[in-house]
C-alpha cells in the first residue's frame, strides 16, 4: 500500500554572496546578487523517517568559504530525530554539500545510483575542473560503506519504501537522482540540484556547474513528469524554498519548512 509522508526542507547554510554569472551557464544579468541556500531535506511519517542528503560541516564550510548556519545533525535532533539511529539515508549525488557528514550517521544505509559512485570514482575525476565539487574524503567514506554493505545501489528508477522512489536525471552529474514521494496533495519531487533554482527549469535556463547541458534539459522534462504539477517541484538551493512553504513551526521559519503542504504563493 502507497504511503504519504510530510516533507522538511532544512536550510543549514548559505552563501549571501553569489551573483546571477555565477549561477547560470548564460546570464542574462551578471551582477544582480543571487543568494544559494544549502538544504537537507526529512521525509516522514508515522512509520519510517528517511533522510535525503547530509550537508557539509563547518570544517568544510570554512575550506570553501562557505560558513554554516547549523550543522545538519544539529538540526535533526532539534526536530527530535537521533543522526545516530536513522537507518535510510538518500544521496541525491556525491557533491560536497550533499554528502559530506556521511560518518554521522552510524546505522544508516544509503541510497546512490551506481553512475554517481562511477562517475566520482572513475577517469573524469583526473580533470580539476569536474573534481573541484567533490571531496575525496567523502567519496572514499562512502566507498568503506560499500565494503560493509550499507549502500544500496540503483540503475535509473527505484522505489526505497512505499511512496518514495528515486529517479535518474543527469546533467549537473552523471548520476544524479531526484526523490519522488508521495504527500497528501500528490507526488512532490525533490530535485535537488537537477534544478538549483525555480528558473533553473521554468526557464530551461541551465546552472553553471553542468557535465552535459543536453541531459540537463532532458531532465528538467523528467522533473515535470514525475510530479503532480510544477508547484511540487522543489528545487535544491533556492532562498524562494522558505518563502513559498510554510514553516513547521514559527520557531523554525527562515530554516525549517513544509514542502509538502500547498504553497503560499
Amino acid at each position: 500500500m502507497t504511503e504519504t509522508y510530510e516533507i522538511l526542507a532544512i536550510k543549514y547554510a548559505r552563501h549571501a554572496e553569489r551573483t546571477r554569472a555565477a549561477n547560470f551557464l548564460w546570464p542574462d544579468d551578471h551582477a544582480s546578487p543571487q543568494p544559494l541556500d544549502f538544504y537537507v531535506w526529512v521525509v516522514r511519517n508515522a512509520n519510517r523517517t528517511i533522510l535525503v542528503d547530509t550537508g557539509y560541516d563547518a570544517a568544510e564550510g570554512v575550506r570553501r568559504d562557505r560558513p554554516i548556519e547549523i550543522e545538519s545533525v544539529d538540526a535533526l535532533r532539534r526536530l527530535g530525530i537521533d543522526p545516530d539511529t536513522l537507518d535510510t539515508v538518500i544521496l541525491t549525488h556525491l557533491h560536497f554539500d550533499h554528502a559530506g557528514t556521511l560518518d554521522r550517521f552510524p546505522a544508516a544505509h544509503f541510497h546512490i545510483q551506481e553512475r554517481e559512485v562511477a562517475y566520482a570514482t572513475g577517469p573524469c575525476m583526473c580533470e580539476a575542473t569536474l573534481q573541484k565539487p567533490y571531496h575525496p574524503d567523502h567519496v572514499c567514506s562512502l566507498v568503506r560503506k560499500i565494503y560493509s554493505g550499507r549502500v544500496r545501489f540503483y540503475d535509473g528508477d527505484g522505489e526505497v519504501a512505499p511512496g518514495i522512489t528515486v529517479h535518474a536525471v543527469p546533467g549537473h552529474t552523471q548520476g544524479l537522482q531526484c526523490v519522488r514521494v508521495q504527500t497528501h496533495s500528490g507526488p512532490v519531487v525533490l530535485a535537488s540540484d537537477a534544478t538549483h533554482y525555480y528558473e533553473n527549469f521554468e526557464r530551461r535556463q541551465p546552472f553553471s556547474v553542468t557535465v552535459d547541458v543536453a541531459q540537463t534539459l532532458r531532465s528538467y522534462t523528467r522533473l515535470e513528469e514525475l510530479a503532480a504539477s510544477r508547484a511540487h517541484i522543489i528545487p535544491g538551493h533556492d532562498p524562494l524554498v522558505l518563502a513559498r512553504y510554510p514553516a513547521l513551526t514559527a520557531a523554525t521559519s527562515g530554516q525549517v519548512h513544509r514542502v509538502d503542504l500547498p504553497r503560499l504563493r
